[in-house]
């Protein structure tokens, strides 16, 4: 990737200022998953066309309704806008928050203001492309405008790289081949000044000791964070990536997913710098930040993947009293296997998991113990402070072998992933303290241990065969 597209928007934000005008002018940018400063094209668009601006976040009840404000990603919420609106007061600005619907506090943030544009980043889910048309009715009304700014909250947007005959991509390596090939635009600098109308009220930030039920190591969001983040792994982290990403005790990965998923963190920004890093590591990290575009285009064609297979095969999941049973073990981390249990217990500590231990707790769930994915994903999303619908639906379904898989009805044997990628064990004694005083490769098999030790351990046996559980999914897919 090299060189730069211009970014692109429904409605041109103009290339003029508002001085040149001659008159005092004013706009709103609402903030949505882009809580940053740095690399913000609606933001400079909209400082670029007016004399004061309106830096925006509402709160939308419909997230709360719809069952997706986690409590982590409430927390982590609330740190990136108090760093938001740190940020913008050291500018000379303020972040106005409101609650309600988006559409209607928009409307009347706008008239507020004496506004005659709102700007906004593209968003690709149903949910985000509902919000853009109501709220496009709604300023059209009273005859505003509404701008919407591409490669905010992606690197390369949906529907820019398509193939002949399709909406998106459905297989992952092609559309990498392409996505590559794209030009990037250049990041943006965050603005030296922020002007904003001093009447507007604006409901108080929520503080993150003020959200229960978070997970206790829980990471600390907002733009400066994710900005140190970002700068110790392209420093001394990244270079091992291609090597390193799958070492479940080494946790050599960023950790920046949530940035991203908040748009604290700019994906241009970030592709740009792991390019410029150069090496077969920052090339690895491109890889998988494509991953990220690349379920965002399968969304945007298909938003019914949120809750629906890509491909079905005609799953007959198991139900009932039993599966019942067997899902709230693997939620608890108590399913007898240790990894798949670290992974799930890392879950709940942090409210994140390394990424080899989603694809293990996935595989168990959907594959072992044959349930739908469903009911994983929506555990996922529950907890997960970078709980994206697109990234996580759409990798629970390649897991599952309903998504983009080539291989729908691959299965990760957990003992063979233990032993290779925690050979010692030292990620099971990290999460599973039952489990500590096992020495060496024989914690991944605890059930081997004499029986009193066994015993005081208070471990589990396992709640399933794993070659049972294989039998038991090839007949639920029709492969016997």
């Amino acid at each position: 990737m090299n060189g730069k597209t211009p970014n692109t928007a429904s409605g041109s934000a103009g290339s003029g200022s508002a001085a040149a005008s001659g008159e005092h002018r004013c706009a709103v940018v609402l903030f949505t998953s882009d809580l940053r400063l740095h690399d913000h094209p609606p933001l400079r668009a909209a400082l670029a066309a007016a004399d004061e601006v309106v830096p925006l976040f509402v709160r939308d009840p419909a997230v709360d309704g719809a069952g997706f404000a986690a409590p982590n990603r409430r927390a982590f919420l609330a740190d990136c806008l108090e760093s938001l609106d740190a940020a913008l007061r050291e500018r000379g600005g303020r972040l106005v928050v409101r609650e309600g619907d988006p559409a209607a506090e928009v409307r009347a943030v706008a008239r507020e203001a004496g506004a005659d544009e709102v700007h906004l980043a593209a968003g690709y889910s149903a949910f985000a492309q509902h919000r853009e048309e109501r709220l496009r009715d709604a300023l059209a009304a009273d005859g505003r405008r509404l701008h919407v700014h591409d490669a905010v909250v992606t690197a390369v947007p949906p529907g820019w790289v398509t193939p002949q005959n399709s909406t998106h991509f459905a297989v992952f390596t092609p559309y990498f081949r392409r996505w590559q090939q794209e030009s990037l635009r250049d990041p943006l600098a965050a603005p030296r000044t922020v002007r904003v109308p001093g009447s507007l009220r604006s409901a108080l930030i929520a503080a993150r000791g003020s959200i229960g039920s978070v997970s206790p190591e829980l990471a600390a969001g907002g733009e400066a964070e994710g900005r140190r983040l970002l700068a110790g792994w392209l420093r001394r982290g990244v270079d091992d990536y291609g090597e390193r990403h799958d070492d479940l005790p080494g946790d050599a990965t960023s950790r920046i997913s949530p940035h991203l998923h908040f748009g604290t963190l700019s994906p241009v920004e970030v592709v740009r710098r792991s390019l410029a890093k150069g090496g077969p590591g920052a090339e690895a990290f491109v890889r998988q930040l494509c991953w990220r575009d690349f379920h965002q285009q399968v969304l945007a064609a298909r938003p019914a993947v949120a809750t629906a297979d890509y491909r079905t095969r005609q799953d007959r999941w198991r139900t009932g009293a039993a599966a019942d049973a067997d899902a709230e073990a693997w939620r608890q981390g108590r399913t007898g296997y240790p990894v798949v249990d670290a992974a799930m217990r890392q879950l709940s500590a942090q409210g994140w998991m390394h990424n080899r231990g989603r694809l293990l707790a996935a595989s168990f769930l959907a594959k072992t113990l044959y349930l739908d994915w469903r009911v994983g994903a929506r555990h996922f999303l529950d907890l997960l402070v970078d709980g994206d619908i697109a990234e996580n639906q759409l990798n629970w379904q390649w897991v599952a072998g309903t998504g983009t898989d080539s291989r729908p009805n691959r299965v990760l044997n957990p003992l063979l992933q233990a032993k290779r990628y925690d050979p010692d064990g030292d990620y099971v004694r990290r999460w599973v303290p039952e489990l500590a005083g096992v020495a060496g490769a024989a914690v991944h098999e605890p059930w081997r241990l004499p029986a009193k030790e066994r015993a005081d351990s208070g471990y589990p046996d396992p709640i399933v065969d794993l070659s049972e559980g294989l039998a038991r999914f090839r007949q639920g897919r029709g492969l016997d």
